[in-house]
């Protein structure tokens, strides 16, 4: 792999809602108003917001950064937030108390977001704000809703070493929605049909494509049996379905260090097993069984997603 590849870094862009706890002046912003958000985030500005949901993910990246060896990318956060720079004090305070090395921001006043990610080269957008992320997957970019909850605690891998783990859905995902769409307007057997014939016929990249790209040339800057870095493929396909998959991944040179075909059964247990610090899919049905064991991203991406 060339150095100029190499040193590209990793960017993901997060929204304040997403990284801490914000759920509280959320809240009293919907109830009251802008200036009475304003007058609260101003009167807590020295107190330190307690972490959201993608918190773990966020300080394990960045952790990466600290060692990386020569020649390794390194990972950027961008925080992309709707408070002003007045009212967002309290954010970048929080960010300074706890060791995060988050040097680049954009406040909007309340105005959207998305619009910066691409400008700051970002290649996943995590946020609370489903309208936001909407938005960002109109525009080619991967991006996934956190809808609010406690902080999943960060998962250690079988040598009890913090090891980076991130679950993706396949179809919708990963790829397009293809076998989604074939699978609504046939059914099951249509679909095991049209993969079986389809095998070796490459899939079309989904809007998670460019992520797991960059994702893979950080993996491959370190040695396999010692990356700090695993991923995961977690999806309802069985057998005989799994073949395109194994044979686009390999089209494509993408090393995914686990892949679990499950033919329909609950991803949740899995994901748990599997030890995801978060797990990304296009189903709200399979993001809700994933919320009860790790933090989980909805790709609203895809036929499933679409209204009637």
């Amino acid at each position: 792999m060339q150095t100029t590849d190499i040193a590209q870094p990793l960017v993901i862009a997060i929204s304040s809602r997403a990284l801490f706890d914000l759920e509280e002046s959320h809240t009293l912003f919907e109830r009251e108003g802008v200036d009475a958000f304003a007058a609260y985030q101003r009167g807590r500005e020295d107190d330190v917001l307690p972490p959201g949901i993608a918190f773990p993910l966020v300080r394990k990246l960045l952790a990466l950064n600290v060692h990386a060896p020569a020649g390794v990318p390194h990972v950027e956060v961008i925080l992309l937030s709707r408070n002003s720079s007045d009212t967002g004090l309290r954010v970048f305070n929080s960010i300074q108390h706890h060791g995060l090395d988050i040097r680049r921001a954009t406040f909007t006043s309340g105005a959207p977001t998305w619009p910066y990610i691409k400008p700051f080269g970002a290649h996943l957008f995590l946020s609370a704000d489903a309208e936001s992320v909407r938005r960002a997957l109109e525009h080619g970019i991967a991006a996934a809703t956190l809808l609010p909850s406690q902080a999943v605690l960060p998962a250690n891998d079988a040598f009890g070493h913090e090891q980076i783990r991130i679950a993706f859905d396949g179809d919708a995902v990963l790829f397009d929605d293809e076998g989604e769409r074939v699978s609504r307007e046939g059914g099951l057997e249509a679909f095991a049909r049209h993969e079986r014939e389809r095998a070796h016929e490459p899939l079309i990249g989904g809007p998670f494509r460019v992520f797991l790209d960059a994702l893979h040339r950080l993996q491959a800057a370190y040695p396999v049996e010692s990356c700090p870095i695993r991923t995961a493929l977690v999806t309802a396909r069985s057998a005989p379905a799994h073949e395109r998959v194994i044979r686009t991944l390999r089209e494509w040179g993408i090393r995914l260090d686990e892949a679990l075909f499950l033919g329909g059964r609950a991803k949740g247990p899995f994901l748990q097993a599997f030890g995801a610090d978060i797990f990304f899919d296009d189903s709200q049905h399979n993001i809700d069984s994933a919320r009860e064991h790790v933090a989980a991203g909805h790709v609203p991406h895809g036929v499933s997603n679409r209204s009637e």
